[in-house]
């Protein structure tokens, strides 16, 4: 079992306030978000762009495996993620993940690569933990044997 951690801090109320946000990797130290980068494209942070930054690292590790499980081990899998963050009746809410994914896998047909994209965009342990929110997935294989 892997457990993993990471904290925020939040001074003051929601429009006015800041925080800070770190991980136990000490690869995010004390980074701050606020209001108008996570609701008004600010650039910086904040927790929208991180879950996009987890389920896109977590999809390309289980793509990348699925791939390999199948007999074609991937050259590369590169996934983007972007997280919609919409106002809602019942107030702001993640309603959308596009992922854009992208691979390089000698030896596979772009069918078969197609059905194991779809196949893993909800079986990564990041989309298990994230529901109710629509997945929409754009593959693309680089180079495709001719079937």
């Amino acid at each position: 079992m892997a457990i993993r951690s990471a904290n925020a801090t939040w001074k003051g109320n929601l429009k006015e306030g800041k925080g800070v946000v770190s991980t136990e990797s000490g690869v995010l130290k004390d980074v701050d978000y606020n209001f108008s980068k996570r609701f008004e494209n600010e650039k910086g942070t904040n927790p929208e762009e991180l879950l996009g930054a987890a389920h896109a690292a977590c999809y390309s590790m289980a793509l990348s495996n699925a791939l390999a499980g199948a007999g074609h081990t991937p050259v590369s899998v590169k996934t983007t993620d972007k997280v919609y963050l919409e106002k809602t009746e019942g107030g702001f809410a993640i309603t959308k993940i596009e992922i854009q994914c992208e691979a390089e896998v000698p030896g596979i047909d772009e069918k078969a690569f197609l059905k194991l994209a779809e196949d893993t965009k909800k079986g990564c342990p990041i989309a298990k933990a994230i529901t109710g929110v629509e997945f929409v997935l754009q593959a693309k294989l680089k180079s495709a044997v001719k079937a």
